[in-house]
């Protein structure tokens, strides 16, 4: 039996609506063998309309033929299971989060490959060929595959979007060009994405310069918050310098000013930083848009392109941030100018004061 499992096409055993081993499997009168609780739910669909079709070769039974389990070829797939023989795919080929699933599969769907913008259906390989089969010469457009099938066909005449009416600015079917866009300015949406995607390229050149701008105003704002430090650092140690030469009793108006100075360093600073968080967040933000209009750039599916093209290609505004100008030599010099006075009052009073001893 092992020889036998070997020499079998795998398929011949599989129910061509689930994609698995055939569970307690039924024959129906054309001959193709299925599942029995997936070729009920396949006609269930169809109680409606009282006429019945084989999935496969599409022969039409009337009425509902009555389904009973094919023992034999119940008995030949336990056998083969057990001899090691597994229809199932790999994991890899069924759909998982952010795969578009096959609009034919039941129980768990397989990833599709395609999509058919005249059956509105996407499928996996197996359910393609099958399309292709039951349309033999029929010009089905298949695309590469998409989720956004609804969003391809016109609502009010249930034909493919393949039109961009640059009056209305919105992509229309052709029986609306005879319609409610009547005499107004239209192109094929592949000649309006080609014209579209110029636009794009120049509003993301616009937004890698002023990419670049930003980042030159982050590194001379950090550069001047840096300088900002140093020259607040550079005062508080210059004042310690001149307050230690001092006497004692002024050791408390030493600490007043060094308090000054840090809290001018702390409010200075802190503005600077609240900058610095504007203009990290706004780079993001240019960075984050960037992105999706390159992406958007290499999109294949011409009406999301289209959809989403007017609103990302609102160029940046011109930034309003103020300019932070530091000067180390100017912020704290007043501090410096006051207590050098001090001193020199000091000393002053001192010898007067010697001197009258």
């Amino acid at each position: 039996m092992a020889e036998a499992a070997g020499l079998l096409d795998q398929d011949q055993f599989s129910c061509s609506i689930c994609l698995d081993l055939l569970k307690n499997p039924v024959t129906i009168p054309c001959g193709h063998s299925y599942c029995m609780g997936c070729i009920k739910g396949y006609w269930d669909q169809d109680d409606h309309t009282g006429v019945y079709s084989c999935p496969q070769c599409r022969e039409t039974f009337t009425p509902r033929p009555v389904l009973r389990k094919n023992t034999m070829l119940a008995e030949v797939v336990e056998k083969l299971k057990k001899t090691g023989l597994q229809a199932a795919p790999p994991a890899h080929c069924y759909a998982g989060p952010g795969d578009v699933a096959c609009d034919v599969c039941t129980g768990r769907k397989r990833k599709a490959i395609k999509s058919c913008l005249v059956c509105l259906a996407s499928y996996c390989e197996t359910h393609l060929k099958i399309h292709d089969e039951l349309n033999p010469g029929k010009r089905h457009k298949l695309v590469n595959v998409t989720g956004n099938l609804e969003e391809m066909i016109c609502s009010n005449h249930d034909k493919l979007l393949e039109v961009y009416c640059y009056t209305d600015q919105q992509c229309i079917c052709y029986l609306c060009t005879m319609d409610k866009h009547s005499g107004h300015k239209t192109v094929s949406a592949a000649a309006a994405r080609t014209e579209k995607q110029k636009q794009l390229g120049v509003t993301q050149s616009k937004f890698q310069q002023r990419i670049q701008e930003r980042e030159k105003e982050l590194q001379d704002l950090r550069q001047a918050v840096q300088s900002l430090k140093r020259s607040a650092q550079a005062a508080v140690e210059d004042s310690e310098r001149i307050f230690t030469e001092m006497i004692h009793s002024i050791e408390r108006r030493c600490s007043e000013v060094k308090e000054l100075i840090r809290d001018q360093e702390k409010a200075e600073v802190s503005r600077a930083e609240g900058l610095l968080e504007q203009l990290e967040q706004e780079i993001a933000e240019l960075r984050r848009r960037d992105a999706e209009l390159e992406q958007l750039s290499h999109t294949e599916d011409h009406i999301h392109f289209l959809q989403s093209c007017q609103s990302l290609c609102v160029p940046p505004g011109p930034g309003d941030l103020p300019i932070i100008t530091v000067s180390p030599h100017i912020s704290f010099e007043a501090v410096r100018k006051c207590v050098s006075e001090l001193k020199e009052q000091l000393e002053n009073v001192c010898k007067g004061t010697a001197q009258n001893f």
